[in-house]
């Protein structure tokens, strides 16, 4: 299993960014993904999930409404478009397919003036 998340990088706040994970080594189409993200010194936590199936989502409430989770089964890809970001979205964020327990490295997103 491979997860390499990428798209990360410096935006003002107000900003939008795109991230992609690009998946490996399973069957990417039966598996939900999820996104998380940890800021520093703090437990990371879950942000959005899609299903395998039903294309269904959700989102934590800090970022409803402004982040959104799609997926790609032909390119065994799975984003997040992020937008009306604030400080507090800065962070590293990870990709993982629920149920594989494999992380990739995560993409640094950093949202300051």
């Amino acid at each position: 299993v491979q997860l390499v998340e990428s798209g990360g990088g410096l935006v003002q706040p107000g900003g939008s960014l795109r991230l992609s994970c690009a998946a490996s080594g399973f069957t990417f189409s039966s598996y939900d993904m999820r996104w998380y993200r940890q800021a520093p010194g703090k437990e990371r936590e879950w942000v959005a999930w899609i299903s395998s199936t039903t294309g269904s989502t959700n989102y934590a409430d800090f970022v409803q409404g402004r982040f959104t989770i799609s997926r790609d089964n032909a390119k065994n890809t799975v984003y997040l478009q992020m937008n009306s970001l604030k400080p507090e979205d800065t962070a590293v964020y990870y990709c993982t397919a629920i149920g594989k327990g494999s992380w990739g490295q995560g993409t640094q997103v950093t949202v300051s003036s």
